[in-house]
């Protein structure tokens, strides 16, 4: 058995989401892009595990299912905790990703969080914790639950973020970093990146896609094979990663789905507002200052993790979970047209390959270029290949702003228009 599972999401009661996401959308959306475990996100909210609680039902251990529905997607009991607070003369932002095993852990956590903020105001809550007493929290809770910090490396609300992070787990996490077991990577950097760090050999690196809206979930995930699914099969493959143990034999995580992380949003160094994007390299020669206003840049990640790397580029550890860069069907077809992602062309041509092929991963990792060329236009399929071989150019992200996919040429996507209004 093979799955793919997205661990980190958002319901509609957190900022800034879609009020599509609901149990319902997120369903049909698990289906459309192949994931079989989702996570639910916001377990913390009272309006939103409400409704957990209402609309779902047992399945195999610790996971759940829609009541009256055969689907097959599975949902995990996941939320994402904003802490803001002081430590070491510093202010720091840390989110952190927390699986729980049950309402009655879930329950738990939420009676001690209930103490300390508002779990009202926001699907992702933001707290006056330490990261280390929220990791004592969630364990005094249930054993069986998880702490992994989100997004590591964006400037912004991660572990290791260059303006309010820190330098090791260590130093976050005090004596509780023995209980972290895992770090997702984020949009902005990938595994090759976090090879870097020695400090991160027995630290499992997962990938999940932090969406908002049901159209993005998937955009990173995880993929498992094995011959148990539960939520304690899941935990021990996660807490194994790549290392061979009793626990972990009858599910293992094989490999990650990532964004080539120049696409994320905190790739490189810039200022937004004055539309500047520099290279680490670039931004040495300017001190970190902006040439054009002069204020501090906004430090990204592939500077933070250079900063922290004690090895060359291109460096793997040994028994290393391996991973698979892609762009989203979506994207790649609105590349082929000329057009933005959400152009009623693209939305019918991805339908029409959905309903052909079943899900969007199929289309991704596994129809050959052959079979898509009989379903679609030859330049959608050799879009496909040319993301799974990394044949592409990317204008990196930088302070918030995401970086541009270019997969064809001004001429190729010409005559891919010509030849889309004829097809």
């Amino acid at each position: 058995m093979k799955f793919i599972a997205d661990f980190h999401i958002h319901s509609k009661y957190s900022r800034a989401t879609s009020h599509d996401m609901d149990l319902e959308s997120l369903d049909k959306w698990a289906k459309i892009k192949g994931i079989k475990v989702l996570g639910t996100g916001d377990f913390t909210h009272p309006e939103w595990l409400k409704n957990l609680k209402a609309k779902l039902e047992p399945a195999e251990p610790g996971l759940f299912r829609l009541k009256k529905s055969n689907s097959e997607t599975r949902f995990f009991l996941t939320a994402e905790i904003s802490c803001i607070y002081s430590k070491a003369g510093k202010v720091r932002k840390i989110h952190i990703l927390v699986f729980a095993p049950s309402f009655e852990a879930v329950d738990k956590i939420n009676a001690q969080l209930g103490w300390i903020g508002n779990l009202k105001s926001d699907g992702r809550p933001i707290l006056g914790l330490d990261a280390k007493e929220l990791a004592k929290i969630v364990l005094n809770a249930s054993e069986d639950c998880l702490v992994i910090p989100c997004h590591a490396w964006t400037p912004w609300f991660s572990i290791f973020g260059s303006k309010s992070g820190f330098d090791s787990i260590e130093e976050c996490f005090e004596e509780y970093s023995k209980y972290i077991y895992a770090i997702e990577t984020g949009l902005s950097s990938d595994p090759l990146m976090n090879w870097r760090l020695s400090a991160l050999d027995k630290i499992t690196l997962i990938s999940n896609s932090d969406a908002h809206s049901p159209q993005k979930i998937g955009r990173e995930a995880n993929v498992f094979e094995g011959e148990e699914l539960s939520y304690q099969s899941i935990l021990n493959a996660i807490k194994c990663g790549g290392r061979t143990s009793a626990n972990s034999a009858n599910l293992r995580l094989i490999y990650t789905i990532e964004f080539f992380p120049e696409e994320g949003k905190y790739h490189y160094d810039g200022h937004r507002l004055c539309n500047i994007s520099l290279s680490p390299e670039e931004s040495k020669k300017y001190n970190n200052i902006c040439p054009n206003c002069g204020k501090i840049l906004t430090i990204g990640v592939l500077n933070r993790v250079n900063s922290l790397a004690d090895r060359p580029e291109g460096s793997k550890p040994e028994g290393a979970i391996p991973f698979k860069s892609l762009v989203p069907l979506s994207e790649i077809i609105a590349d082929v047209f000329g057009v933005l992602p959400g152009a009623k062309q693209v939305e019918k041509e991805y339908q029409s390959l959905i309903e052909k092929f079943g899900n969007e991963f199929e289309i991704l990792l596994k129809i050959s270029r052959q079979n898509l060329e009989i379903a679609t236009l030859p330049e959608i399929a050799e879009g496909v290949e040319r993301v799974r071989e990394g044949k592409i150019s990317i204008l990196p992200g930088y302070d918030g702003v995401y970086g541009k996919i270019k997969i064809f040429s001004k001429e190729e996507k010409k005559s891919s228009v010509r030849q889309g209004i004829l097809f």
